[in-house]
C-alpha cells in the first residue's frame, strides 16, 4: 500500500481504548448484549455477536462476564439500547464518525455536542461526512511476508493489505471477513484483531501543533459512556 499507514491510525485508536480498559469492558459487554438480543445467542449464525465475542476475547474480558452478558440478552431485561451513528467535524475540518449505543438519545447528542464544541468541532447532519468513509473488515496475520500472502491471493478476495512490522493487515468486505479468517486459520496462520471498522477513503494531514488537539478530542469522545467507536479521517500516527 502506498501513502500513510492505515494500521498505524487503527493502532492509535486501539491504544486509546486499551488505556481505558474498564470502559472498554463496559462497551464490549453492551455490544455483546445488543448483538445477542437482535440476532440471537448462536454466534455461528450471528456475525455481529461473533465479532463482539472476538473483541471481548482480544480485550481479555472474563469468560464469566461474557456468559452473563449473553444470558442477560436472552432473558427479560428491560434494557433497550438504540444504535445511532453521528457525523461531525473536528478542528481543521477533520471528518468524524461516532457510533453509539444509547438508552437516551437526548443525553447522548447533548454530551457529544458539548464535547465537540468545547474542542473546536461540531455535529454535522446525516450524510455530511459518511461519504468519506467505507465499511471494511480487517484482520491481522502474524509473521507473514508479502510473498507468502501473494501465494494465497487467488483463493481469497481482498480489498487491500498492508505489511506492518513483519505482520500483515488485511482489508476485506465485511461479509467476507469470517470466511477469510477461517481460510487463513486453515493454513495454520495466526489471525488477530478481527473487526469491522469505518475506514476513511482519503486521510488528511494536519500541522503537528494541531495533532494534540485532535487526539484530545478523540479521547474525550471515547470517554463518553454511550460511544462505542469513533473514526476520523486524519493521520494521527
Amino acid at each position: 500500500m502506498a501513502g500513510h499507514s492505515k494500521w498505524a491510525n487503527i493502532q492509535h485508536r486501539k491504544k486509546a481504548q486499551d488505556n481505558k480498559r474498564g470502559k472498554v469492558f463496559t462497551k464490549v459487554i453492551r455490544e455483546i448484549t445488543v448483538a445477542a438480543k437482535i440476532g440471537g445467542i448462536d454466534s455461528n449464525s450471528n456475525s455481529r455477536l461473533r465479532l463482539a465475542l472476538s473483541k471481548a476475547n482480544a480485550s481479555n474480558v472474563p469468560k464469566d462476564t461474557i456468559k452473563r452478558a449473553i444470558e442477560k440478552a436472552s432473558g427479560n431485561n428491560n434494557d433497550n439500547f438504540e444504535e445511532i451513528t453521528y457525523e461531525g467535524y473536528g478542528p481543521k475540518g477533520v471528518a468524524i464518525i461516532i457510533e453509539c449505543l444509547t438508552d437516551n438519545k437526548n443525553r447522548t447528542v447533548s454530551e457529544l455536542r458539548h464535547v465537540l464544541s468545547k474542542h473546536g468541532g461540531s455535529l454535522g447532519t446525516n450524510g455530511s461526512v459518511a461519504h468519506l468513509f467505507r465499511k471494511v473488515g480487517i484482520l491481522k496475520l502474524i509473521d507473514i511476508s508479502e510473498d507468502i500472502l501473494l501465494n494465497h491471493m487467488d483463493d481469497v478476495e481482498l480489498l487491500d493489505f498492508e505489511i506492518a512490522e513483519g505482520d500483515c493487515v488485511i482489508f476485506t468486505e465485511p461479509t467476507n471477513l469470517y470466511n477469510i479468517k477461517k481460510y487463513f486459520e486453515s493454513k495454520s496462520l495466526t489471525v488477530l484483531n478481527e473487526e469491522v471498522i469505518m475506514d476513511p477513503i482519503v486521510t488528511i494531514d494536519i500541522p503537528d501543533d494541531e495533532i494534540e488537539k485532535i487526539v484530545d478530542l478523540s479521547d474525550k469522545i471515547e470517554d463518553l459512556d454511550d460511544v462505542q467507536n469513533i473514526y476520523m479521517n486524519v493521520n494521527l500516527a
